[in-house]
Formats: structure tokens, C-alpha cells, sequence
């Protein structure tokens, strides 16, 4: 029987790891307007032997319920730039398909180092660019275009390697279009949704969804989320900022160690 999907003889342990996996990830979901699949699909595949795909698949899968607690949260404070959210999920979700079809022809170590320097970058920006609270997004023609190009971007980036979403986009909203940190991370995580649910089905013909995993940790997320949500509006955009390049050093460090276990060996 495969090892992926022997669900029907977990034992208290794997719940347990689901509950705690899905608790981490709503919190960093809230707190830095991300998906939390960073997070969730490393300790799947770590704690509880997923594979790859699967993992993947199982964490997309819980950002919906996720990414909409938060967006709630976020938007009781006016936080999220609704009609924006929405060109970036349509941007995404055609990066998305664009990203899938580039994934054999393209060197995925050559991605991963790609990526690990754009977040390099970024880290380095947040020390520079400390986000205006008061900023708020204004629509127009040119950062209209400009949100489609970074939302197909982010597609592609997520089609590829896996990782995209609020990683790509809280940071880009932040420095590139000038919104504050809040509202970055709100639209983050509206944008999410209809990218997540798309994905999501796609998956589920495949069977990459283990749905029972998924649920239990999607809800757990859920009581975390707005606790996150409520934390940003405390923490000064300043430290903010140094919490959030902390995140993606991480993040940076896991796909530097990927793209060195997956070299080819001399010899």
C-alpha cells in the first residue's frame, strides 16, 4: 500500500503533528500575509514522510480556509485593496499554467539560486524601505498593467519551484507600489484564495490532496490567523520589516540547502 496516502491507519501522533503544523502556519499566515505553505509542506514532508507533491498539493489545499480568516481579520481594519487582490489572483492563476509547462524545459537549481537572490534582495530592501502605515494603494492605469505583470510573475515563480504568493507579492507591494505593510499582507492573502482554490482542483484530479490532513490543518490555522492578524497592527512597520527578512531568510536558506542536495555529484 503506497506510504503517501495510507491515511486510515494514522495515529493520535499524526494528528496531533497536523493540529501543531496548522497552528504555525496560521500564525505566520496572519502575522506576514503568506499562504503558511512554507511551512506546512517542509514538516509534512519532514514529521510525517509526505511526498513531495503531495505535500504540496495537501498545503494549498489548506490556505483556503486560512488566507480567508485572515482576510477578514485584515479587512476590519481597512486593510485590503480589494480590486488589486483581484488582478493579481487572475495574473496568477495564468503565471500558474505558463509556470507548469516552463517546469521541464527550465534547471530547477538554476530557479532555486535565482530565487534565493531575489529574496537576498529583498531582505536588503527591508532594512532600507520602512513601509508608511497611512500609504494607501490608489488604482491607475500603469500600476494596473503593472499588478497583471507581477501576478503572472508570481504564477510562473509558484508553477516552478512551489513557492510564490505572499512571498513574492507582500514584499514587491511594499517597495515596488509603495502600500503600507498591512495592507500588502490583506491583498496577499485575497489574492491567494482564488489562486489556492484554482490550484486546488487541479490537484484533487491528480490525487496530490490528502483532504482529511488538509482539513484538520486548515482549521487549526484558522484559530491562529487572526491572532497573526492582530499582532502586525501591534508591531511597530519597522520590526515588522525585520521579522518579515528574518521569514524569507529562512525560506532563502531551505531552497540554497535544495539546490545543493540536488547538484550532480562528480565522479
Amino acid at each position: 500500500m503506497s506510504e503517501i496516502q495510507d491515511a486510515r491507519v494514522r495515529g493520535p501522533r499524526a494528528y496531533l503533528t497536523f493540529i501543531v503544523i496548522g497552528m504555525l502556519a496560521g500564525l505566520l499566515s496572519g502575522l506576514f500575509g503568506v499562504g503558511g505553505g512554507t511551512v506546512i509542506v517542509p514538516l509534512l514532508v519532514i514529521m510525517l514522510r509526505f511526498d513531495q507533491r503531495l505535500a504540496a498539493g495537501t498545503s494549498l489545499a489548506a490556505i483556503v480556509p486560512t488566507a480567508s480568516v485572515g482576510v477578514i481579520s485584515y479587512a476590519a481594519s481597512g486593510s485590503v485593496a480589494w480590486i488589486p487582490a483581484l488582478i493579481l489572483a487572475a495574473g496568477a492563476v495564468v503565471g500558474a499554467q505558463i509556470g507548469t509547462r516552463l517546469l521541464p524545459r527550465i534547471s530547477q537549481n538554476a530557479l532555486r539560486w535565482g530565487f534565493v537572490m531575489f529574496l537576498v534582495i529583498v531582505i536588503v530592501s527591508l532594512f532600507v524601505v520602512i513601509p508608511s502605515r497611512d500609504a494607501v494603494f490608489e488604482l491607475g492605469w500603469i500600476n494596473g498593467i503593472a499588478l497583471v505583470v507581477v501576478g503572472v510573475g508570481t504564477g510562473i515563480i509558484a508553477g516552478l519551484i512551489g513557492v510564490g504568493g505572499g512571498v513574492v507579492v507582500v514584499p514587491v507591494l511594499m517597495l515596488a507600489f509603495g502600500t503600507s505593510d498591512l495592507e500588502a499582507k490583506g491583498t496577499s492573502l485575497l489574492m491567494m484564495i482564488p489562486t489556492a482554490i484554482s490550484g486546488t482542483f487541479g490537484n484533487l484530479r491528480h490525487r496530490n490532496v490528502d483532504l482529511v490532513a488538509a482539513g484538520i490543518i486548515g482549521l487549526s490555522a484558522c484559530t491562529m490567523t487572526a491572532l497573526g492578524a492582530w499582532l502586525a497592527t501591534l508591531i511597530d512597520p519597522f520590526l515588522g520589516n525585520m521579522l518579515f527578512a528574518a521569514y524569507l531568510a529562512f525560506i532563502a536558506i531551505q531552497m540554497a540547502i535544495k539546490a545543493l542536495r540536488s547538484r550532480p555529484r562528480r565522479g
